[in-house]
């Protein structure tokens, strides 16, 4: 019998790394393959999730060179994809994920630069002669908004917009009338802010090259012969008709035109979580597609021949198709009524053949069919809020234990009543929830109270108002419609007061500075995993919501906010409120300011803060921020100034703001923002803490609506500014 050598007996077994991670690799990608077949179906609703991440990288990287290195690098992720196992689910996420996002950077790409139109590069003042192609009313601003098609194209695009005031508007105004008008037309308006409303990326897909205000007097030299569309008269008779403090929000109902309710009204609609009632989107759509089957349904069933031998639902789902589709093309076709007018097609579709049709996957074929004509609505509020509120229902009530809840009982009416109230509450609660980041992100604050306020507005719109102003129209082709326009003024007027009630709270809404892309787009794609999963792995989307929560609640607000023209400064006071420049500045400009610093409240006037020194020409602002003080040196008229006077104070201050050309000689210590650098950089916002400027423009965006600055040669300065 032979011993074992001593040393061989306590010497440790030799084991491969490389084979360690192997295994470890196999593991996780079994149980990948275990949780992808548990999800398996609800792996077709990140199809036009796939589809988003390639139109929103063409949106957010800035040029050819940056799109096509992400059409490569989705193809090489797609390719890498065939390197996993064949047949295995993760394989065809990859695989379809990646061919997806780049289908999707190159759709828009293409149909940028094939259908939109380029702006106008420089503003100029003319005479412009063209031809009428809509002219749409706003009775609360008191004007007309005139789409024209010039008629000599030479030096214009080949449609401009032009607001006409309302004293201004000729006889003879209409689609097709030719009209002449002098006008200074400018290239549709930039965001002014960075994070702001980018109106020239908009206008570029609608084909709006340049816009303006037309001068009287304008003259009509072929009156149009075309009745009015549809809309614009039944937009007039709604406001003629329908007496009170609510006409507009009656003719924003049913013709989706909001020109005529006026800015306090719709400012407590947004404050009060209620906006989402102006914009025709499901809750309109359904209503009226539920209202038309359920009567075609009651007037077949008096027949009894047609109740016995007619497919009465067949019948009635087909009528509530049609009346959809006319009531979209009536409103405008804009993205929420398509996206609801999809969606009620397909649940009208599964009805018909029986199974249960309100799913994930009806808001995903309406997604994908929206991404795949409108790329470039992606984007907008209107997309992400409409297409996030109704995933946020159907996700809530796929949920077992939410439909077990909601579901009918056999109880007493006053605990039906109750369980219906708190089905109502947190659905409102889940929609709020969901959309408090869009809201950030767009309009940099969001409705906290907007569940309680839904709890009562939903409800009467849907079963008071609607159907009286319904009633009302169908009683004016008789002329017997009064007494249903006072019952829709009275509802209209309640649903004003719940309004401006919850908007008045200082609970209704909560503010933040402007959200970064990254922040927004992370908490997208958390919230995304929360809904579209089912298993355990939607509780992953947690962690990046609440990164983006963290990151949104210690954001620095801005202490200085610089318009991109240069002639609008609010910085931050001592005291934490915001001080303006311009004291006269508008209404729009005070309010987008407030919105990009996150400031709730009025501003006040820059030359009344104890911390500012202010000329008639020059205002000086100490400013502290990181650790040390700031000196702010703005420009506030178009005057010159002395050159010893600029000079001196230009060699004090730590920041010079203008809205012109400064010389060279005035040199602060840090930041000199004149126009031409503005031109470079559009607007500024300037956090003193982290010493870090935000700018409007991205270095090196040549999207097509970026108007590129001229290059021209620097004139030499004189002595004075």
């Amino acid at each position: 019998m032979n011993a074992t050598p001593p040393s061989m007996a306590f010497e440790p077994r030799q084991t491969s790394v490389g084979r360690n991670i192997g295994q470890a690799g196999q593991a996780l990608f079994a149980r990948l393959e275990q949780g992808l077949e548990a999800e398996r179906e609800q792996l077709g609703l990140w199809v036009p999730v796939a589809l988003g991440i390639g139109i929103a990288a063409w949106i957010s990287l800035p040029n050819r060179l940056e799109w096509l290195a992400f059409c490569c690098g989705s193809v090489a992720i797609a390719s890498a994809g065939y390197l996993l196992p064949l047949g295995a689910r993760l394989r065809q996420m990859v695989v379809l994920g990646g061919l997806l996002a780049c289908v999707g950077c190159l759709l828009i790409w293409g149909k940028a630069a094939i259908f939109g139109t380029a702006p106008l590069p420089r503003p100029i003042f003319m005479e412009v002669t063209g031809e009428v192609i809509s002219a749409d009313v706003v009775p609360a601003q008191q004007m007309s908004r005139v789409a024209v098609r010039p008629i000599d194209r030479s030096a214009l695009p080949a449609l401009i917009r032009v607001n006409i005031a309302a004293t201004d508007i000729p006889a003879g105004l209409g689609r097709g009338a030719v009209i002449r008008f002098r006008a200074r037309l400018m290239p549709p308006a930039p965001a002014s802010l960075p994070g702001g409303y980018d109106f020239a990326r908009r206008a570029y897909f609608q084909g709006i090259g340049a816009t303006g205000r037309a001068l009287k007097p304008i003259v009509v030299l072929q009156p149009s012969v075309e009745a009015p569309p549809l809309r614009n008269r039944l937009f007039a008779h709604i406001l003629q008709n329908s007496g009170g403090e609510g006409a507009g929000i009656a003719a924003a109902l049913a013709t989706g035109d909001q020109g005529a309710i006026t800015e306090a009204d719709a400012e407590a609609m947004r404050r009060s979580g209620l906006a989402h009632l102006l914009s025709i989107s499901g809750l309109h759509v359904t209503a009226l597609i539920g209202a038309v089957v359920f009567l075609l349904m009651r007037i077949m069933a008096l027949s009894r021949r047609a109740a016995l031998d007619w497919p009465l639902m067949l019948i009635a789902a087909g009528g509530g198709a049609l009346a959809g589709i006319g009531y979209t093309l009536l409103t405008g076709a804009e993205v929420p009524t398509v996206r609801s007018c999809v969606a009620a097609l397909l649940v009208l579709g599964g009805l018909a053949l029986g199974p249960e049709a309100i799913t994930l996957r009806v808001i995903a074929a309406g997604a994908l069919l929206v991404l795949l004509l409108w790329p470039e609505a992606l984007a907008g509020p209107s997309f992400q809020m409409s297409f996030a509120a109704v995933i946020a229902i159907v996700a809530l009530s796929e949920h077992p234990r939410f439909r077990a809840f909601a579901a009918q009982q056999d109880e007493g009416t006053v605990k039906r009543l109750a369980r219906s109230l708190a089905v109502l509450l947190l659905s409102g609660f889940a929609v709020e929830l969901v959309l408090a980041p869009i809201a950030l992100f767009h309009f940099h604050k969001a409705g906290m109270m907007g569940a309680f306020a839904n709890l009562i507005a939903i409800p009467l719109t849907t079963f008071v108002v609607m159907p009286c102003e319904a009633l009302a129209l169908l009683l004016d082709l008789v002329g017997l419609g009064a007494p249903a326009w006072w019952l829709t003024g009275r509802a209209l007027d309640l649903l004003l007061w719940i309004a401006h009630s919850v908007a008045a709270s200082p609970w209704a809404v909560a503010t933040a500075p402007v959200v970064p892309n990254v922040v927004f787009g992370m908490m997208v794609m958390g919230g995304l995993c929360c809904l579209l999963w089912r298993s355990r792995w939607r509780w992953t989307g947690l962690a990046p919501v609440t990164a983006g929560i963290v990151a949104i609640m210690t954001t620095s607000p801005p202490e200085i906010l610089v318009t991109a023209d240069g002639r609008h400064v609010a910085v931050r006071s001592a005291g934490g409120g915001m001080a303006i420049l311009r004291e006269r500045a508008g209404d729009y400009v005070r309010d987008m300011m407030a919105e990009s610093a996150g400031h709730e409240g009025p501003l006040a006037a820059m030359v009344d803060l104890p911390e500012a020194s202010c000329s008639k020409d020059l205002c000086m602002v100490v400013l502290t921020g990181g650790g040390r003080v700031w000196r702010l040196l703005v420009t506030r008229t178009g005057d010159l100034v002395p050159r010893k006077t600029l000079a001196h104070d230009c060699a004090r201050a730590d920041i010079v703001i203008a809205d012109r050309r400064l010389p060279p000689w005035c040199r602060p210590r840090w930041l000199k923002a004149d126009r031409r650098l503005l031109a470079r950089t559009g607007g500024l916002a300037i956090d003193l803490d982290d010493g870090e400027v935000r700018t409007g423009k991205v270095p090196g965006d040549t999207h097509p609506w970026i108007i590129q600055p001229s290059r021209r040669p620097v004139r030499r300065p004189s002595d004075q500014l």
